[in-house]
């Protein structure tokens, strides 16, 4: 039988963690002939989201929990979940709900068509209009300044067979943008396009900080044109410089005794070439950062402890028992590779 593996990166989603395992698994019960898992990361939450999550583990063995040593943040969790994810395909999905799980029946119909890819593509939105259009205006500027095609309004939710899955792994980035990657593979893939609904409960814990981090490194990592930018800006300043050096020294040759220069102008070019000179420094210190990480190639999590993994092939299914459980299988070791657990 052919497996579908479920993975929910979760933080704070106390309010939302129950609906969303009882939708996907109602979902999954309509198809009979796969085994599935539904992995939850938990990210450190603060609330009870971990305590629900064990309370329902402990009815249905499809209900596979990792839960991290610290908030690792919202890139190199769900990352390292899929790494832990033992099906022919792995579905990823956020805890929030604004990823409909009724989606999942058009992602294995198209899955089982022969696409590899499957990605959810959110052409509407009920969130605040403006939110939605500086998203769009974001993708587009990516896809601008990407050397590869991007995809817009692609969040992550989606499909990937397992070839993709060893693919991914195949980056081995320790702080991973996964919508590039997806990108960066090229496999053929099929897109289903949905209107994303609005968070029910609970707050989003993507502050302003994590967006700008996410912003930049999916520049950093898919184009080299800032860098580029930098240069160009660097030798039209050069120009402008030398220019005005010239004018001002024939003028001041031509009217000698009439013409002052004054402070005005050196105060402005001197905290206009700072400014180019800091904003410069930025953009390059980016890029650094981005291999500084490489090069430490830290785990992506930690793990604190996993619950249902241990369960062996064809394992009782103590809750809905219309549905079979899928444990996690093949080598742990290589499927902790990229983390370190805690004993």
């Amino acid at each position: 039988m052919k497996s579908i593996s479920i993975v929910t990166p979760c933080y704070n989603e106390e309010g939302n963690a129950e609906e969303l395992y009882k939708r996907v698994r109602d979902m999954m019960a309509r198809f009979p002939g796969y085994l599935y898992e539904h992995i939850f990361i938990d990210n450190c939450s603060r609330d009870r989201t971990l305590e629900i999550l064990k309370g329902i583990a402990e009815k249905d063995r499809n209900v596979r929990i990792i839960a991290n040593a610290r908030d690792f943040g919202p890139l190199r969790s769900p990352l390292y979940a899929i790494y832990q994810a033992s099906g022919d395909a792995v579905i990823m999905m956020a805890a929030d709900l604004q990823d409909p799980p009724e989606l999942i029946a058009d992602f294995i119909r198209l899955w089982e068509d022969g696409y590899p890819i499957v990605l959810a593509i959110k052409n509407t939105s009920r969130e605040n209009k403006l939110m939605f259009q500086i998203r769009k205006a974001y993708y587009r500027l990516v896809n601008l300044l990407s050397s590869i095609q991007t995809f817009e309004n692609f969040t992550g939710f989606g499909l990937y067979d397992r070839k993709v899955v060893e693919a991914i792994r195949s980056f081995r980035d320790p702080y991973p943008y996964f919508r590039g990657i997806i990108a960066e593979i090229g496999l053929p893939h099929a897109e289903v396009n949905f209107e994303q609904p609005t968070r029910k409960r609970g707050i989003s814990s993507l502050n302003f900080y994590k967006l700008y981090d996410i912003g930049m490194l999916a520049i950093t990592n898919l184009s080299m044109v800032p860098l580029r930018i930098v240069t160009f800006f660097g030798f039209a300043c050069s120009a402008l410089s030398i220019f005005l050096g010239v004018f001002y020294f024939i003028y001041k040759l031509l009217f000698w005794r009439n013409f002052s220069l004054g402070v005005a102008p050196a105060i402005l070019g001197l905290f206009f070439f700072s400014s180019v000179q800091m904003m410069a420094l930025g953009i390059v210190g980016e890029y650094i950062g981005s291999i500084l990480r490489f090069v430490q190639n830290r785990p992506l999590v930690v793990e604190r402890e996993r619950v249902n993994f241990e369960f062996p092939p064809g394992a009782a299914n103590t809750g809905n028992e219309s549905v079979r459980s899928r444990p996690l299988t093949g080598d742990d070791e290589e499927a902790r590779a990229h983390a370190v657990p805690l004993k």
